[in-house]
């Protein structure tokens, strides 16, 4: 399910407020960018939590309705929450594969652990790291 919020970027001394009012919830980043990064987290956290608990999730404002202060950015927030919660989910699935019998020999007399080894290397190889 993919969902868009209204949400509100003020510049404060050192960050940006993002604030989420259909929400009600608040976040911060260093920059523009960040804060909206960090709003669509927070947006993604709040909205499955609500989903969770079996609640219904508000119907996004239209950006116009939104009450703000001069020098405010009004913008549009999504959140894919369906992709959001695959991010989350940490369970383990199991993969057979095959490597030289030497090689296992030598991790073995190492004490390698084969499955963060491989766990590593592809969060490189996908520059997920």
């Amino acid at each position: 399910m993919k969902i868009a919020y209204p949400t509100i970027i003020t510049k404060g001394k050192t960050h940006y407020l993002a604030s989420i009012p259909d929400c009600q919830i608040d976040t911060q980043g260093e920059s523009i960018v960040d804060a909206i990064e960090m709003a669509r987290d927070a947006i993604s956290i709040w909205c499955i939590c609500e989903q969770d608990e079996q609640r219904p999730l508000p119907t996004p404002s239209a950006p116009s309705q939104i009450k703000h202060k001069k020098g405010d950015i009004v913008t549009l927030v999504d959140a894919d929450l369906a992709a959001y919660r695959k991010k989350l989910d940490n369970r383990t699935v199991r993969k057979n594969l095959t490597i030289p019998s030497w090689l296992n020999e030598e991790a073995e007399k190492q004490n390698v652990n084969f499955s963060q080894i491989l766990q590593q290397g592809l969060k490189e190889h996908l520059q997920l790291a």
